[in-house]
């Protein structure tokens, strides 16, 4: 295993879920269980193991077309665009 590799991933992913909606839907999920909280745990975390295995066989494929530099640059932009769409929406329902 490379644990470069690992602790890159885990700690970019760690950092970018807290306090995501993703978390904050979760947290309300436990606060109002009817059932254990067991059960909303491990459906929350079935739920990112998915999405995480469809990002994972996504980027399999695409780096097969597409150049990983590429990808990069398009994830950053995406990044970027989403935070300015986000700020811009901000500001427009505050005023």
């Amino acid at each position: 295993m490379d644990w470069k590799m690992f602790v890159t991933v885990f700690g970019t992913v760690f950092l970018a879920e807290l306090g995501d909606k993703t978390q904050l839907a979760t947290l309300l999920f436990a606060s109002k269980a009817q059932s254990t909280l067991w059960t909303v745990f491990f459906a929350a975390a079935g739920a990112l193991v998915i999405t995480t295995a469809i990002g994972v066989a996504a980027g399999a494929a695409l780096s097969a077309y597409v150049n990983p530099k590429y990808l990069s640059y398009a994830a950053g932009a995406a990044f970027i665009a989403i935070g300015v769409w986000t700020i811009v929406v901000a500001v427009r329902t505050a005023a």
